[in-house]
């Protein structure tokens, strides 16, 4: 063969290898298939490249066409990617973009998700949705910290255990009172007997409780003494935290019915209901309309015993409550009631301000009025504050009022 004839087949077998080449860069950068372009922005590529791979559901189907820096600080960065058109009927609207890594230190690559059946199909040129990239110094920070932590968490562990070692040896020796304790057996004998001492005085005081409230439920019925309990209009205090509330809801009232309580009551110090007809506005109200929560708030002057008077005001809130239950059809459920006591602030109403229930232990000596405050009388003030439905009970729990009431 001669000169030229090789000449001419080498730069023939040179072309066919670069067609090739040619030919296969360009089907895998879909050079010469129909594609269409989607984009997605992330924070930080995390080293992806013009190029890369980008899959969709784990199966290559396009690549990387650019890669675009965001004119401001506070954007994104933009990947532009070029994928087959095959595609165009698994990726939808809300398909996910997500950069991967191949293994711990391979490639980057686009990783996107199948969509929904109902979803939209997306078009040439629009922007999917994308999840940050997982950032391997971020995770070696964190796996950093989480050592540290393991490790102040074993020193611990360490000094607690050195600690039980010498409580331990110290016990062992007799020293301190466990020591005492288990060491010395007279000492434990002691401890035991007073132990069971201690038991039957517990025993015998519970029994003496029991056998006073016998005596005193006896004493009711007692036709010498069943007046006294009788004169203030109940005979049993427990009786009156079955309706009890500790505040008022904070919603605004619907409708609220004011009463002295001198035209309701025969004497300053009872409970005894009297001119019942003063409660039928009130009465007829409620099982009228629709209400969610209706509450008797009952208060006494400044004079007089506090305690005495803590109690006479629930008293007779709960003697309203069963009136009006009594006596006009409504959810007796709805119908709470609020003994307050003493009212301290003449100028305050439970209308107004979100009243709460003294405790015993919060009853103290009512302050005298201002020259600004308008004067408080002797008997108090009687209150029906009626609530629009969807009204709540309070949620808060004062163990005081509970208390005060079983005494």
């Amino acid at each position: 063969m001669s000169r030229a004839a090789r000449l001419g087949a080498f730069l023939i077998a040179t072309l066919a290898i670069l067609a090739i080449g040619i030919f296969i860069i360009g089907d895998r950068q879909y050079l010469f298939s129909n594609t269409y372009q989607l984009k997605a922005r992330f924070a930080n590529v995390v080293g992806l490249n013009e190029g890369s791979e980008v899959r969709v559901g784990g199966v290559h189907s396009g690549t990387v066409r650019r890669i675009d820096l965001p004119k401001n600080p506070t954007d994104k960065i933009t990947v532009r990617m070029d994928l087959q058109s095959s595609t165009h009927d698994i990726i939808k609207q809300d398909s996910v973009a997500a950069i991967q890594t191949e293994g711990l230190l391979g490639n980057e690559y686009v990783s996107i998700t199948f969509g929904g059946a109902q979803a939209l199909n997306v078009r040439d040129g629009d922007t999917i949705a994308s999840v940050p990239p997982l950032v391997l110094a971020d995770i070696l920070k964190k796996a950093d910290a989480i050592m540290e932590s393991t490790k102040e968490a074993v020193a611990n562990t360490t000094v607690v255990t050195a600690n039980l070692k010498s409580i331990s040896g110290k016990i062992d020796t007799g020293q301190g009172t466990i020591g005492a304790l288990v060491n010395n057996k007279e000492m434990y004998t002691d401890l035991q007997a007073t132990t069971v001492g201690l038991k039957d005085a517990t025993v015998h005081a519970q029994a003496g409780i029991a056998d006073f409230q016998e005596n005193m439920a006896a004493l009711k019925q007692n036709f010498l003494l069943r007046g006294y309990f009788k004169k203030r209009g109940y005979e049993d205090s427990a009786e009156l935290a079955k309706n009890q509330i500790p505040s008022l809801p904070d919603a605004g009232p619907m409708k609220t019915f004011t009463y002295d309580p001198k035209t309701l009551f025969e004497k300053i110090d009872t409970a005894k209901l009297r001119n019942e007809g003063s409660l039928s506005a009130a009465g007829k109200f409620l099982a009228g309309n629709e209400f969610g929560l209706a509450v008797v708030v009952v208060s006494t002057g400044l004079t007089g015993d506090t305690e005495k008077d803590l109690v006479l005001t629930q008293a007779r809130a709960a003697i309203i409550r069963a009136y009006l239950v009594g006596n006009y059809g409504f959810d007796d459920s709805q119908l709470k009631i609020l003994g307050m006591g003493k009212k301290v602030e003449a100028t305050s109403t439970p209308a107004d301000a979100a009243i709460t229930a003294p405790s015993a232990a919060q009853v103290t000596a009512a302050p005298v009025p201002t020259k600004a405050s308008a004067p408080v009388s002797a008997w108090g003030e009687i209150q029906i504050i009626i609530y629009p439905p969807g009204t709540e009970l309070p949620s808060d729990q004062q163990p005081g009022v509970a208390s005060t009431l079983h005494q």
